[in-house]
């Protein structure tokens, strides 16, 4: 767990935009130093050039959270510049969208990459590291749909899913050792989550199916969606208290309950959504 945030060392993937962002300039705000990680070179010397030049203490490592060798040279890259880390918010997320029956192996390999193992890397890797200090917090983006399904983004939902489960599992193991772990879980934010091919490398392209799907979340996500600083803002205070789960939107836990509630009453899947709305399955 953590006392402070203030001169302590944050270390986030994604941190070049969307919520990772929004963790990073939440984080200087809070007095941290910030080792921003992220694949999109471009980005990444953008960001922290201009975090820089407004006198923050960040350093930007170019990282691609699938490959652990370059997980482990973030984390040397950390010890070297900082010498400690504190805490470690394993953010870098993909998405696709589309039927399941539709997703080709190379999508599925792409999203559990990043995703999953990406996630997992994170946690070998920084986990040891803060078990031996006996202090710290890592906390692990998932998303709602590691809670709710739907039937056009189910390859998301499957790995955030997991991201669900690795992070209570984490939990358990590190908590008893001085070690806090919190799961976010948010709703729509105002990112580029579902435009996220701009950085495959697979040379794979978005097929008619998918960019239908897309179109309509990339508008809701604009329309609706909260700023990143939301997730952040309650990313800092779960740290605080030492709180697992991380929410941004208070319909999430209600939407949640359904799967228990149909479980209980012997039922297929609802759609939770429907019922939040008031409607009927």
């Amino acid at each position: 767990m953590i006392d402070t945030l203030n001169t302590r060392t944050a270390v986030v993937t994604g941190a070049a935009g969307g919520i990772g962002l929004g963790f990073t300039e939440r984080f200087i705000a809070e007095g941290m130093r910030v080792v921003m990680a992220h694949i999109a070179e471009v980005a990444l010397a953008r960001e922290a050039t201009r975090l820089e030049s407004a006198g923050a203490d960040v350093v930007g490592v170019l990282t691609d959270v699938r490959d652990p060798s370059s997980v482990a040279a973030l984390r040397d890259q950390t010890l070297s510049a900082f010498g400690a880390v504190h805490v470690v918010c394993n953010n870098a997320g993909v998405a696709v969208a589309g039927s399941m029956a539709e997703a080709t192996p190379a999508d599925w390999r792409w999203v559990v990459d990043v995703n999953i193992l990406g996630v997992a890397h994170g946690v070998s890797v920084f986990a040891p590291l803060l078990v031996e200090q006996g202090e710290g917090h890592i906390v692990n983006t998932a998303s709602e749909a590691g809670l709710v399904t739907n039937d056009f983004i189910g390859v998301y939902c499957a790995t955030k899913h997991a991201v669900v489960g690795l992070s209570e599992s984490l939990w358990r193991e590190l908590h008893p050792k001085g070690v806090g772990v919190s799961c976010l879980c948010p709703n729509l934010i105002n990112t580029r989550i579902f435009e996220s091919e701009r950085n495959r490398d697979d040379g794979a392209g978005v097929r008619p199916e998918e960019a239908a799907m897309l179109a309509p979340l990339r508008e809701a996500i604009e329309a609706t969606g909260l700023p990143p600083s939301a997730a952040a803002d309650a990313v800092v205070d779960a740290i605080g208290a030492d709180r697992f789960w991380v929410f941004t939107h208070e319909f999430t836990p209600s939407l949640a309950e359904a799967r228990i509630d149909d479980i209980n009453a012997g039922r297929n899947p609802t759609d939770p959504y429907a019922a939040l709305l008031g409607g009927a399955d």
